[in-house]
């Protein structure tokens, strides 16, 4: 496959966010969906909150017109890797279809508002269903005392480990992604820079298919960041963020059973570091308050940027970018082995 279509695919999904985002805004402001002030929120005025539509349609576009193309073209029927072709169409059918699914969730809560453990239910059905597509962890990993040696497997009745792994996988990185969303571009700033290092690392490992899923969202997070920087003028709400979310997460598990175990997980970890020790601290933080996991706070990392440190949303936003972008050039050094880890 021609690294050349990665470039395309972002091209058509920020061209279709950009086009799209007004559409979607005017809708939300006709009908009444907008997110309330509050004492947890940060702005002062309602806002457009079904932004993340915007994203889907400039993601499924994108990947439905490589996918016409591919297939067009016979790169999909290559007589030398036919079953490769087949099964990177299986793989991003399944995630185009699973991502329709969690947007379809976000979009209840975002317009009809859903109870905690309803939605957490609706994400693990989610989770569950793409599982039974077949994006699940891979029952091995790689031996760390032999790196480039056979895989090690786990005994057969440990096995439903790795069901349980992969729902907790989805379920976090989804819930993890919805966290941070609390600030201006921020998501979706969060969103480009962290799928622009997971394409850097993808094209360096030849998985030209994964950068292409991961290319069309980072071109519909640009698109949709024209009207999403600070003063907003939509947000992404829960539609986006648990959608964006799931993508990271099967892109991750795709990747799992391309590579080894360790390093496909270990990557997606790094990069998106920010907001899973930003989830992780927000847990502990509410146990020991004696609160619910899911009842909402200002004690998040961009939030003390603001309330303890001073900055503005910009400044806070823009800073929190530098650190997304060191993470990712983090990730790029370990993968690329300047780092002396061995995860192959």
């Amino acid at each position: 496959m021609n690294p050349l279509i990665v470039l395309a695919v972002a091209v058509i999904a920020f061209a279709t966010a950009l086009f799209t985002t007004p559409y979607v805004r005017k809708l939300a402001l006709n009908v009444g969906m907008l997110d309330a002030t509050g004492e947890r929120r940060m702005h002062d005025q309602p806002k457009p909150r079904i932004g993340g539509i915007a994203v889907y349609l400039g993601f499924a576009l994108a990947l439905f017109a490589a996918l016409g193309y591919l297939i067009k073209t016979g790169q999909f029927a290559n007589p030398r890797h036919v079953s490769e072709g087949l099964a990177n169409l299986h793989d991003m059918i399944g995630l185009i279809f699973g991502g329709t699914l969690i947007l379809m969730v976000g979009i209840w809560d975002d317009v009809m508002g859903m109870a905690p453990r309803s939605k957490l239910l609706a994400q693990a059905i989610v989770a569950a269903i793409s599982m039974l597509y077949g994006f699940v962890v891979p029952p091995y990993f790689t031996n760390p005392l032999h790196p480039h040696g056979p895989p090690i497997y786990f005994p057969h009745h440990f096995e439903w480990f790795t069901v349980v792994l992969t729902l907790v996988w989805y379920l976090g990185m989804m819930n993890a992604i919805n966290f941070i969303d609390g600030l201006d571009g921020l998501l979706s700033g969060l969103t480009v820079i962290s799928a622009a290092s997971l394409i850097s690392i993808d094209l360096m490992r030849g998985h030209t298919e994964i950068a292409l899923i991961l290319a069309a969202l980072a071109g519909g997070a640009l698109g949709f960041l024209r009207y999403n920087w600070n003063p907003a003028k939509i947000i992404l709400g829960d539609s986006g963020a648990l959608f964006i979310g799931y993508v990271f997460a099967t892109v991750s598990i795709i990747g799992a059973s391309k590579t080894a175990f360790a390093i496909s997980l270990l990557v997606p970890l790094v990069v998106l570091a920010l907001p899973v020790l930003d989830t992780a601290a927000a847990i502990v933080r509410r146990t020991r308050a004696g609160k619910k996991i899911y009842e909402a706070d200002r004690g998040h990392f961009h939030h003390q940027l603001i309330f303890r440190f001073g900055l503005n949303v910009r400044q806070a936003v823009l800073l929190i970018y530098a650190v997304c972008i060191a993470l990712g050039l983090v990730a790029l050094l370990l993968t690329s082995g300047y780092v002396p880890l061995h995860f192959a």
